[in-house]
């Protein structure tokens, strides 16, 4: 099921690339509120594992979690109108940055609680398992999230009951400002080891070295191999939040920040196509992320009467309040 082709790996790059600008505009002109986590910089590991993939698996991403969205297949129109908080958008506006969600593609959800990912991932796969399904699951969380307990105890039933999940630990250096070596007593590999889980380390700034990874630990979750764990070394080009482009906080050296930029994943996977597939790949995501943000843009906000839709599974109504 893996993707090798080269071409494809880096159109996926570069559409989380230029989506994540694209939207990065949108918030300063106020269509998006309350702003975005971006994932500039790290758009190889969401490429990468994702290309590893086949359509029936999948993925819960984090708060940083367009880029797990788009590599999974996610239409970027909709994805940006959601963002928009606009009706067309994935989940009709109600979702937004951090809880985008495509069921058709496989994305159960972006998910701003920290480490929560693990748990939801683990109980779907080994729901579809228990129904025969061939279903392979992938959790991506941060650096911060790895002394949480929610992700432990997902590490610990996911081995004892031997699911199918690839847990990817995107460590970019950071939880928020606090730097990974103030925060992780031992090694990010190690807590997997605790649950007799295999783990590796990948250059997650290289998408065909994190496809490859992947695509050999999926084989393996496929033939019942058990849960595995891959720790993605990155680095985050820009800001936690949006909301540091107006407080400008200080915690990260900029040598350190050029030094993180050198390597960027769009120009590693870039570089190995050739000069027409390249401006061929830019010019066609230039179109379809033109195209999406006039979707977005043009698309209706929600009605508010459907405010209290969707909040039990019966499809029973809320009553409003009493005035």
């Amino acid at each position: 099921m893996t993707d090798a082709d080269p071409v494809r790996l880096y159109r996926t790059v570069r559409l989380i690339r230029r989506f994540e600008e694209r939207a990065i505009e949108l918030v300063r002109a106020g269509h998006i509120v309350g702003g975005i986590h971006p994932y500039l910089g790290q758009e190889g590991i969401a490429a990468g594992v994702c290309a590893a993939l086949g359509v029936d698996d999948v993925v819960v991403g984090t708060h940083r979690g367009h880029g797990h969205v788009l590599a999974k297949g996610a239409d970027p129109a909709r994805m940006l109108a959601e963002l928009c908080g606009r009706a067309t958008g994935l989940n009709a506006g109600r979702g937004g940055s951090m809880h985008a969600a495509d069921f058709g593609v496989g994305v159960l959800g972006a998910n701003a609680i920290v480490g929560a990912s693990g748990a939801i991932v683990t109980g779907a796969v080994w729901a579809r398992r228990r129904r025969g399904a061939d279903t392979v699951g992938v959790s991506f969380f941060g650096d911060g999230a790895v002394n949480e307990g929610m992700l432990l105890e997902a590490f610990n039933l996911a081995a004892l009951w031997r699911v199918p999940v690839l847990f990817v630990c995107e460590n970019n250096g950071y939880a928020t400002t606090m730097p990974v070596a103030g925060a992780v007593a031992g090694s990010i590999t190690g807590r997997a080891a605790a649950f007799g889980m295999p783990a590796a380390v990948v250059d997650g700034q290289d998408p065909e070295a994190v496809r490859d990874a992947a695509a050999a630990a999926v084989a393996r979750l496929r033939a019942g191999g058990g849960p595995e764990l891959i720790e993605a070394s990155t680095y985050r080009f820009d800001a936690h939040h949006t909301f540091e482009h107006v407080v400008r906080l200080d915690y990260r050296p900029p040598e350190e920040v050029a030094r993180g930029r050198a390597r960027d994943p769009v120009a590693i996977q870039g570089a190995r196509l050739s000069a027409a597939d390249l401006a061929a790949v830019d010019a066609e995501v230039e179109r379809q992320l033109a195209a999406a943000v006039e979707f977005a843009l043009a698309s209706p906000e929600p009605d508010p009467a459907g405010a209290l839709a969707h909040l039990y599974a019966s499809g029973l109504t809320a009553r409003t309040g009493g005035g």
